[in-house]
């Protein structure tokens, strides 16, 4: 029974910490062509150059390898952020062939982007690595020409905002880009004292002031005898308009409407008129 039992805790542990190991997915990818490779376990590599130079480039200028590593634990010096890599910033030479191995270390999907690539040669302008849950996953490209800052993000849906990027500088760059974490401010920084209410403090004030108070509060009695004389008087006259019509056609009952319009407007005319008449002799 003893030995039944340590061999089923011994099952137990090593299927713990096989699912805790990083999975290697380059030997399991499936070439789509046109630099797109994924395999079934959710690992993905798009916009991978081996060999084409991109415009400008007369040669491969050096050849760099970097392992990015990915995951929550990497947030911690960034009070506020939640998912982050562990490196925030790289720079290299203009026409370098750079291969990036990708770690993902969490139980989720992350991602390494790179945008802002020239667009005939990466589709989209972008090189792409991801991986689903624990693993690994290694892509290669080749830098443009000049002095460029370019982003590298996780495009999952809050992972950038919550700390998952960084920038990628070839040749002196292009200045940094905003709400990198450790390296520029945040466009947006957490502010959580707003969360926490002031004292409310009521001042000693005279009687007086009250009053004041008073009037600047609307009136909701006047208001609520304002709406009801409108639906009486609008009621009273739906009656009797519905008792005028009875029996018209349509283009009476249309022909009527303008007839009286036309009647209201020329005696709210002659009114303004006599009223402006009154007021010039009144002048003289």
């Amino acid at each position: 029974m003893r030995v039944l039992n340590f061999l089923l805790l011994s099952c137990m542990f090593t299927g713990v910490t096989l699912a805790q190991e990083i999975v290697d997915h380059n030997s399991m990818l499936m070439d789509h062509g046109g630099g797109h490779m994924m395999d079934m376990g959710g690992g993905m590599v798009m916009g991978q150059n081996l060999d084409t130079l991109p415009g400008g480039c007369d040669k491969i200028a050096a050849t760099k390898e970097i392992t990015v590593r990915a995951g929550h634990k990497y947030a911690e010096p960034f009070p506020g952020r939640m998912f982050a890599f562990d490196v925030q910033e790289y720079q290299f030479e203009p026409c370098t062939k750079l291969t990036v191995n990708f770690i993902n270390e969490d139980n989720i999907r992350h991602q390494w982007m790179m945008h802002g690539l020239p667009g005939y040669l990466y589709p989209k302008g972008m090189f792409h690595l991801e991986v689903t849950g624990p693993g690994k996953i290694s892509g290669t490209l080749i830098l443009p020409p000049g002095d460029k800052t370019y982003l590298v993000h996780c495009d999952l849906a809050q992972h950038m905002e919550k700390g998952m990027k960084g920038q990628l500088k070839v040749g002196k760059g292009s200045g940094d880009l905003p709400s990198i974490p450790g390296v520029t401010e945040f466009v947006i920084q957490d502010n959580y004292e707003d969360a926490i209410p002031e004292e409310i403090v009521v001042p000693d004030t005279p009687a007086a002031s009250t009053k004041e108070v008073s009037k600047s509060v609307p009136n909701d009695s006047w208001i609520s005898g304002v709406m009801v004389v409108g639906l009486a008087v609008g009621f009273l006259a739906a009656t009797l308009l519905a008792r005028k019509f009875k029996g018209m056609a349509a283009t009476e009952v249309i022909n009527y409407i303008v007839g009286l319009l036309k009647t209201i407007v020329d005696y709210i005319i002659s009114l303004i008129s006599g009223l402006v008449k009154k007021g010039a002799s009144s002048k003289t």
